[in-house]
């Protein structure tokens, strides 16, 4: 997903409505603590993202230590985590990178985060319910692209329209370089990231194509999210 912007203390003050500066309190917070301010700057300095066990061995914290401290950071929008499987079974560990700021186009945004209000929250698994969600919107957003474009290009073509950044790493993946619904992913990661995979598998299935084995792996290359579609790659 992921160009990311260095975030500087200029962010932490914004500019109330009469235009004198204000404290950003969440931001204000999670950097007021030299501890939190180290796990920024170790997470901003990894390309591929780290575990809460990978920054609780750089700085010697506990484990349950540094996971409070990166969850205030992700409350406080400096952080985005998602898991990160590398295509294992199973449910991985949080995985946390530096967020970005380009924004999604404002109707997409809007229909992302009303998703995020009426998904269910208690009972089933969120991530297969957005999941069915985005295949729907997949199958919506295809129906724009000419008939004649392969199913490659046409999920490039979408992806591209809601501001991924994707480029073609293969016959059969893809990486996407700008995630604009990175605020939307620290409130619900699973649910963003089953709604984004989602989206792929419908725009294949409006092309005739299976999409049962299409992945998005969150963080899954250096500076991207990766979606890995049906085809050689996965032979």
């Amino acid at each position: 997903m992921l160009a990311f912007d260095v975030i500087t203390s200029v962010d932490v003050e914004t500019f109330g409505p009469s235009g004198s500066p204000s404290i950003d309190t969440p931001r204000h917070r999670a950097l007021g603590s030299d501890s939190r301010a180290t796990i920024l700057r170790l997470v901003r300095d990894a390309t591929g993202g780290l575990t809460g066990a990978d920054v609780a061995a750089a700085t010697g914290q506990h484990l349950s230590t540094t996971r409070a401290h990166l969850e205030q950071l992700v409350e406080a929008g400096l952080l985005v985590k998602a898991r990160a499987s590398g295509g294992r079974p199973g449910r991985p560990a949080w995985r946390y990178r530096a967020t970005g700021t380009d924004p999604a186009p404002a109707p997409y945004r809007v229909l992302a985060a009303a998703l995020l209000d009426h998904l269910p929250t208690k009972r089933g698994d969120v991530r297969v319910a957005a999941g069915l969600v985005g295949r729907d919107w997949g199958r919506k957003l295809a129906a724009g692209v000419p008939a004649a474009a392969e199913p490659v290009e046409t999920a490039i073509t979408v992806l591209d329209g809601l501001g991924f950044g994707p480029r073609a790493a293969g016959p059969a993946e893809v990486h996407l370089h700008t995630c604009p619904f990175l605020d939307l992913v620290g409130q619900n990661p699973d649910a963003m990231c089953g709604l984004h995979a989602g989206v792929v598998r419908g725009v294949l299935e409006s092309r005739g194509i299976k999409s049962e084995d299409t992945v998005l792996e969150p963080f899954g290359a250096p500076h991207a999210c990766v979606v890995r579609l049906p085809g050689p790659a996965r032979s």
